[in-house]
This record gives structure tokens, sequence and C-alpha cells, in this order.
């Protein structure tokens, strides 16, 4: 990893958690605000220990650009976790008809930048 990339992922890194220090719940409840305060910085250590043996620069350009995303729409929607996509199965147009695989392909494909951590749910 260059130095340029180390100093934004340790930069990325201090912002979630200063995020996390000032995070209000948008329903006001204490409760709430602690509960997604404890989100935000157990799911920042896991990813950031789960990504933290990566040589690859162009997957780690990915996963900083998942880490800006998701700060970005956690702040714009006030909420911590991430938003889900909702695809029912066989919902893409197939490809000449070659079945369950190409769906599977192509809904992974479609997955958005900010979930690519996240293993999809079947």
């Amino acid at each position: 990893m260059s130095t340029a990339t180390r100093g934004e992922v340790l930069g990325l890194y201090r912002r979630i958690f200063r995020l996390a220090r000032g995070w209000q719940a948008a329903s006001g409840q204490a409760a709430d605000t602690v509960r997604e305060k404890q989100y935000i910085l157990t799911e920042a250590r896991t990813l950031f220990q789960k990504n933290k043996h990566l040589t690859d620069a162009e997957l780690i350009k990915q996963c900083i650009n998942e880490c800006t995303a998701r700060i970005e729409i956690g702040l714009h929607y006030r909420i911590p976790y991430p938003r889900p996509i909702h695809l029912p199965p066989m919902g893409l147009a197939p490809l000449r008809g070659r079945g369950l695989r190409s769906q599977e392909k192509l809904r992974k494909l479609s997955k958005p930048v900010y979930l690519k951590s996240h293993d999809e749910v079947p």
C-alpha cells in the first residue's frame, strides 16, 4: 500500500470514528443513538480488519469508494445501516435463456458499490 493510500485509509477510519462520536439517531431516542453508534464502530472495525491485508491497488480503491459511499449515504439518510436493494429472484432480463447461472451473475454485477462487502441474502 502506498503512503498516499495509507493516509487516505487512515483518514477514512478517523472520519468514521468522529462521525460515530457525534451521531444522533433520527428517532431522537437515546437508546437508538447508543445502538447506532455501536453499530457504526463495530462495522468499521470489522470491515477494516477484514481488509487490512489487501495489497491490490484496485481492490483497495474499491474499498475506499465503498467506505466513502456508505458515509455519504449514512449522513444523507441519517441511518447507519446499508440501504438494501430489492431485486426479485429471476427479476433481471435473461441472457438468451442461460437460466439461473446468468441471473446470479447479473445480480452480482447489479450490486451497488456501498454493498460490495456484504454477502447477498438468499
